[in-house]
């Protein structure tokens, strides 16, 4: 038992850093869910039922999770929605006082190793300073690139854009200027 729980603390730990405060990376994770199911053979633990994970500011929601670590340590976390919900992930940001990055979509996926996170099937990432929306994208898929910083977004789940399939769309208002 023992052992799964320190699985699970580094695991939901490790998993949801991306452009988060540095200081939630020491923090613990408390997860609550209806059941938990965790196979230490495969390194796949799964919970489902109302699910949420918090570690410091960081907060997700999920119908269902399911975590897989592998054998050099790299965890893959993925979320699914609840029935006819979405999937979220909230978190404040580096860089300043109340500022807010949150995501929606019926599955998230977040690679640890390349600290790419997706947002899958209406699919919204939004940056906020306080309650105010800063940048708001959408569309059916959304990758957002931790260490780069760099956005991609398609009008399709697949991560690919059609024509016809919809649209993407994004709000970015203007930033402060700085003094020189």
């Amino acid at each position: 038992m023992v052992r799964i729980l320190t699985f699970l603390t580094l695991a939901i730990g490790l998993a949801f850093s991306a452009h988060a405060e540095k200081a939630d990376r020491n923090k613990p994770t408390e997860i609550e869910a209806d059941q938990m199911v965790a196979d230490d053979v495969k390194q796949v633990t799964v919970f489902t039922g109302n699910v949420v994970m918090t570690q410091g500011t960081r907060v997700a929601r999920a119908g269902k999770v399911v975590l897989i670590q592998d054998p050099q340590g790299y965890q893959y976390t993925t979320l699914y929605a609840g029935p006819g919900g979405l999937a979220s992930l909230k978190e404040k940001r580096d860089g300043g006082p109340d500022l807010w990055a949150e995501g929606y979509g019926e599955r998230i996926e977040y690679d640890n190793k390349t600290e790419i996170i997706k947002f899958f099937t209406r699919a919204n990432l939004k940056r906020l300073k306080g309650k105010a929306v800063t940048d708001d994208i959408s569309g059916e898929y959304i990758s957002y690139d931790s260490k780069s910083e760099f956005y991609r977004t398609h009008n399709t789940s697949e991560g690919k854009s059609a024509p016809g399939a919809g649209r993407v769309k994004a709000v970015i208002e203007p930033r402060e200027k700085k003094a020189p």
